[in-house]
């Protein structure tokens, strides 16, 4: 309805009569209805100024050029649905519906979707965030790992629909079949970066033995597209998680023209997700082709090694000569020497009896019986000497023994209890030498030169509740065995 169409509110006027009057709220309406009905749908071009993030989800932003602003949101829904998201200074196209809003009187612009406008503003974008991490340290060449040569698990994230996932699978199965876990993510779109980034991280959380196996190698894959569909893989989330892995990574996105961010920081880049997998793994029947030439190569070397070794020992034992022509002499001379041993034998034996047979006929029974006699008192003698030594050994020891066990009597501390005095003693037999070490401990023992009393402090505390035991019959104190110890 106009405005100002002739009607009920016609009749309405003012201080001059003929003027109508409206409400704030009327006035709203029928400016909302005439934007949102000349301007259904637009598509603006701009340069992206102040932006803003609330945490309700929904984007604040300015579409600005040299002569005007236009104030810009999306909501939560639309927000999720974009490829690219504004930031400050990027110029784009937004499209989306012009409308106004009643509680600040302004219009602004509901945009459902922001591309760049132009890739040379795209890559602008990138090459100044990619400046800005590389100042970070976070594609410092030092920072990349080693891609192990033969890992057991591969973790793989990609789409596990696509035709990444089956290329890289039918590879690894030709070249060198491997464990493979696969986390499945979007590789395009607004869920893309924070999907890669929340798998590299945990791949890496993954504990080693675990139930679930921790990858030795992480590629991440994605087929070819244009700028805007690998924008995912030039986020800065991204860009962080791959840095911070500890485990190697082969960044595989696009072709092999294409270029992302997290290239920069993977410890390896690889031209396609196929040229991933040849990476990852050597191929086995070469490795196999290998190993058997190498094994021929040792059999060869070791036959040629041990010829080489019986050839000049063969040369070796003819400059030697024959072992006959040299045991030959000695035998011929051991041979003549035993011919002449016996004889030699028997005549040492009878020179031996004749020097022995003067000695025998003056050898009788009665001079060994004489010998034995004198050999018998002389060792009677030497016993009974011996027998003597030992009592005046035995007698001196025991002398000695009661003038120290006499000292001992002295010197002991029995002696002093007889004088007067006495041994105190704690709980666990414990010699107590002053007043303050007697403080508070019960039992205490005193002994005497005749005894020992026990004896509980007016001060000690009063001991445990226990069950009550029969009184005992008074009984002396009994005299335990002296003790070393202090006295008071």
């Amino acid at each position: 309805m106009d405005i100002l169409d002739d009607g009920p509110e016609a009749s309405k006027t003012g201080p001059s009569g003929n003027t109508p009057e409206f409400t704030v709220s009327e006035i709203s309406g029928a400016v909302k209805r005439v934007i949102e009905g000349e301007f259904t749908r637009v598509r603006v071009r701009g340069e992206v100024g102040r932006v803003s993030r609330p945490g309700s989800g929904h984007l604040y932003f300015d579409l600005k050029d040299p002569n005007a602003v236009i104030a810009a949101v999306s909501w939560k829904g639309q927000v999720a649905r974009m490829q690219i998201r504004p930031e400050e200074g990027m110029e784009v196209i937004a499209t989306g519906k012009l409308t106004t809003f009643p509680g600040q009187s302004k219009y602004q612009l509901i945009v459902d979707d922001v591309e760049p406008a132009g890739a040379g503003a795209l890559m602008a974008m990138l090459e100044a965030r990619r400046k800005a991490l590389a100042a970070e340290g976070l594609f410092d060449p030092a920072r990349k790992k080693p891609i192990p040569w033969l890992p057991a698990v591969i973790g793989v994230i990609t789409s596990p629909s696509g035709a990444v996932i089956r290329d890289i699978l039918h590879r690894l199965r030709d070249r060198f079949p491997r464990r493979v876990l696969i986390w499945p993510v979007a590789v395009q779109g607004q869920a893309c970066a924070p999907e890669v980034a929340a798998a590299i991280r945990g791949f890496n959380a993954l504990v080693p033995g675990g139930k679930v196996p921790r990858p030795d190698l992480i590629i991440v894959a994605r087929g070819g597209g244009s700028l805007e569909d690998l924008w995912g893989f030039n986020e800065e989330v991204v860009v962080r998680a791959a840095a911070e892995s500890r485990i190697p990574l082969i960044s595989a996105v696009g072709h092999e023209t294409d270029t992302t961010l997290i290239d920069f920081a993977a410890d390896r880049r690889a031209p396609t997700p196929t040229a991933a997998a040849e990476m990852a793994v050597p191929v086995r029947a070469e490795l196999a082709t290998r190993l058997a030439e190498m094994q021929a190569r040792i059999n060869r070397a070791t036959q040629t090694r041990m010829a080489s070794r019986a050839q000049r020992l063969a040369d070796l034992s003819r400059a030697l000569g024959r072992p006959e022509a040299i045991t030959r002499p000695r035998r011929q001379r051991f041979d003549l020497v035993a011919d002449r041993l016996l004889p030699a034998l028997r005549m040492v034996v009878v020179r031996k009896r004749a020097a022995f047979a003067p000695l025998e006929a003056r050898i009788s029974p009665r001079l060994l019986q004489t010998y034995l006699r004198v050999e018998r008192d002389r060792l009677a003698g030497l016993s009974d000497r011996l027998g003597r030594a030992e009592q005046a050994r035995l007698t001196r020891a025991q002398d000695r023994f009661a003038r120290l066990a006499a000292m001992l009597q002295t010197l002991g501390y029995q002696e002093t209890l007889r004088r007067g005095y006495a041994v105190v003693r704690g709980p666990a037999d414990q010699v107590l030498t002053s007043a303050a070490t007697a403080a508070g401990l019960a039992p205490l023992e005193i002994e005497f030169q005749d005894g020992r009393l026990r004896v509980i402090p007016a001060d000690a505390p009063p001991p445990a509740q226990a069950a009550p035991k029969p009184a005992a019959k008074p009984r002396k104190a009994a005299k335990l065995p002296p003790d070393q110890g202090s006295l008071f």
